[in-house]
């Protein structure tokens, strides 16, 4: 995804397919592939925007990662929590990379002013797993519309 189009739709939590808003009336939807975190854990981190109802299932079969078979988090609270990105720094030749981190900087972090992001990262929180077919039929169902 265009780091453009990622930071758009993380801040304003649009789908990542259509970037109409992406909340749904059990809250918002946000896929994983199978493999990416343990849903026993009381948080999870994100680089992946959210997707609406409408664009969920298309969003498995076209996303090779997810192996058509994601893990759906539906979350009722999502905050921004951070950045992928660079670590820059300068010595006698001018501005270099010091660091490329795998996890996540939070806000606040002290090398946020030397960082440069690539991608917003939110944290899910009071969210539940479901299977993809689980959380589309509580969708359809009535008390839901």
């Amino acid at each position: 995804m265009h780091p453009h189009r990622q930071m758009v739709c993380m801040q304003t939590m649009l789908c990542q397919i259509c970037s109409l808003p992406a909340r749904t009336p059990l809250g918002f939807i946000f896929l994983a592939g199978p493999r990416d975190h343990d849903p026993a854990q009381a948080s999870i981190l994100t680089n992946q925007p959210p997707v609406c109802r409408k664009h969920a299932r298309a969003a498995a079969k076209l996303c090779p990662h997810l192996e058509d078979n994601p893990m759906v988090f539906l979350a009722r609270s999502a905050p921004l929590y951070g950045v992928h990105g660079t670590v820059y720094g300068r010595d006698g030749g001018g501005v270099k990379v010091v660091a490329q981190p795998d996890a996540p900087l939070p806000y606040g972090h002290a090398n946020i002013g030397t960082f440069l992001a690539s991608q917003l990262v939110r944290r899910l929180q009071s969210f539940r797993a479901v299977g993809l077919d689980e959380l589309l039929e509580d969708l359809a169902a009535p008390a839901a519309a």
